[in-house]
């Protein structure tokens, strides 16, 4: 039989239970977890108060490809070319094949060719000549140099000044790439025979010299050198 302390305590404890239970509720399998409900929300755009923001940028995304239709500015050769000119298309040509191609750093180099090239033919320099012509190129100029030694002659040259370098021509085919360059110098230059005597110029007068020339690489290579593979003269 059961005293009066036990009763109590039977009612106290059925009490409380009947409050947990209206504030838990029932369980019925169904149920989804903090982490599920957390997740749904971020999907719906739902806020979530238990997330803090990070400050700062997202600095591990690949950057966007660039669309394949961006159109090159129009001043993109400023001071070399004007915009929509053949030359302007030829150099767009080369670049949409050659992302490092520069043509001020070309005109840079293409005036120190230049003079390397002048002086190397003067002084018959067979193995720099090779090095900076094409084999065509090559070809006719060893033969200039090739009848001076048969007639013993010898040409004295020296540059003045390279008062202009500029780009004429340009254009990409295939592979290739071709750049034209007029020059316009200042020399003095003379060929003196065997006992010394002037065959041809004056040592003493200096000559205003236009040469227009065009360089050449192919641009799958990894040599970045140009080579001069046309030369002409031009006003």
């Amino acid at each position: 039989m059961y005293d009066i302390y036990t009763i109590i305590f039977l009612v106290l404890a059925l009490f409380i239970f009947l409050r947990l239970r209206n504030v838990l509720g029932q369980r019925t399998g169904s149920e989804r977890s903090p982490f599920d409900r957390t997740a749904r929300n971020a999907v719906q755009g739902a806020p979530d108060n238990n997330v803090v923001p990070i400050p700062g940028k997202i600095i591990d995304q690949a950057p966007l490809a660039p669309s394949a239709d961006v159109t090159p500015p129009s001043d993109r050769w400023k001071g070399l070319a004007e915009p929509g000119s053949a030359l302007a298309l030829g150099l767009d040509a080369i670049a949409a094949q050659d992302s490092s191609f520069d043509p001020r750093h070309f005109l840079s180099g293409a005036r120190g060719a230049y003079e390397m090239i002048v002086l190397a033919f003067a002084n018959g320099d067979r193995r720099a000549l090779r090095d900076l012509l094409s084999s065509e190129v090559y070809e006719s100029f060893e033969a200039v140099i090739r009848d001076r030694e048969k007639h013993d002659q010898k040409t004295e040259t020296r540059f003045v000044s390279i008062d202009k370098a500029e780009l004429v021509a340009a254009e990409a085919r295939d592979r290739t790439a071709q750049l034209t360059v007029r020059f316009v110098s200042q020399m003095i230059s003379v060929t003196r025979d065997k006992a010394g005597t002037i065959v041809d110029g004056n040592p003493d007068k200096v000559a205003d010299i236009t040469d227009v020339w065009s360089f050449a690489r192919d641009m799958t290579s990894r040599d970045p050198n140009w080579k001069l593979v046309g030369t002409g003269s031009g006003h």
